[in-house]
């Protein structure tokens, strides 16, 4: 069954406009759909999302009208399930719609909540992701236990930042084969709901090195909301302040966890803009 049906009057007939962005590595397809609704099936997110036959990205993300907020941001896997948050998507897209309208401060919204975006000068963008989740029953975990201790060999933190996280905190991230325990992590039974995966080790005072395993992405370069997610866990297990440094495979992120909310500053980059033609959009799913 087709993605998406093309006809002559249709809105797409010429083909359907995207962006590629990345944060750190951690990619993106944006498609501005302010202007023109756009709907976006799991199918034709997995399409998009393969590397070969496709674009390629970790996060799919939509631009949508945001009503008394600058702009609405939708976010898919590259697994065709859907994340309430993405912090280096929405760093990207706040980049681009400041250089859109000249302005140094956004006001976007997500499935997460409302979330202030700032110019640091530099190109460097910062976003508040918001307070994070530390109730278990919220983040969601299937039973209640302390979050600070799962009951999980590796004794991992857990965290909401809008989407779930399960952080190890170990002596190398880098010695962690992270593909092979990434996916045993993510569908844990304790996460009903699968969780992103971090491992993180302290290479200095208040200076984290983090690798990531993405729920519905896989390894990434990078992740903003992990980040939070780990600074925040950092924090309450008194490994370093709420002031961090993080680097991870594409580079390094600083993140603040403050009264406000978290908030994670970093460079973005939007690589180049192109067109899903028409006949690649009435396509169905490859055989397999």
């Amino acid at each position: 069954m087709p993605a998406m049906t093309q006809t002559p009057d249709s809105p797409f007939a010429h083909g359907l406009p995207f962006m590629k962005m990345h944060g750190l590595g951690n990619d993106f397809v944006v498609i501005d759909a302010r202007a023109q609704k756009v709907e976006v099936t799991p199918a034709l997110a997995m399409r998009l999302a393969d590397r070969h036959m496709g674009v390629g990205f970790d996060q799919l993300a939509l631009i949508e009208d945001g009503g008394n907020a600058d702009a609405h941001l939708v976010f898919l896997n590259s697994d065709g399930s859907t994340s309430a948050a993405c912090g280096n998507a929405t760093r990207c897209i706040a980049r681009f719609l400041m250089d859109e309208t000249g302005r140094d401060a956004l006001t976007l919204t997500t499935e997460h909540g409302a979330l202030q975006a700032r110019d640091m000068g530099g190109r460097l963008t910062s976003v508040n992701m918001g307070r994070p989740v530390l109730d278990w029953w919220k983040i969601p975990l299937k039973v209640e236990v302390d979050t600070l201790h799962l009951p999980i060999d590796g004794d991992p933190v857990a965290t909401s930042m809008g989407n779930p996280h399960c952080t190890f905190f170990v002596d190398d991230a880098e010695a962690v084969d992270i593909v092979a325990f990434g996916p045993t992590i993510e569908h844990h039974p304790l996460y009903p709901q699968r969780t992103n995966v971090q491992v993180a080790s302290l290479v200095g005072p208040d200076h984290l090195r983090m690798r990531v395993w993405e729920r519905g992405a896989g390894l990434t370069l990078a992740s903003g909301s992990s980040s939070c997610a780990t600074a925040v866990a950092a924090a309450r297990r008194g490994l370093t302040g709420r002031k961090v440094r993080i680097d991870l495979d594409g580079g390094t992120l600083h993140v603040d966890w403050r009264e406000d909310g978290v908030w994670m500053t970093g460079p973005t980059a939007h690589v180049f803009s192109g067109v899903l033609t028409p006949d690649w959009l009435s396509q169905g799913l490859p055989d397999v």
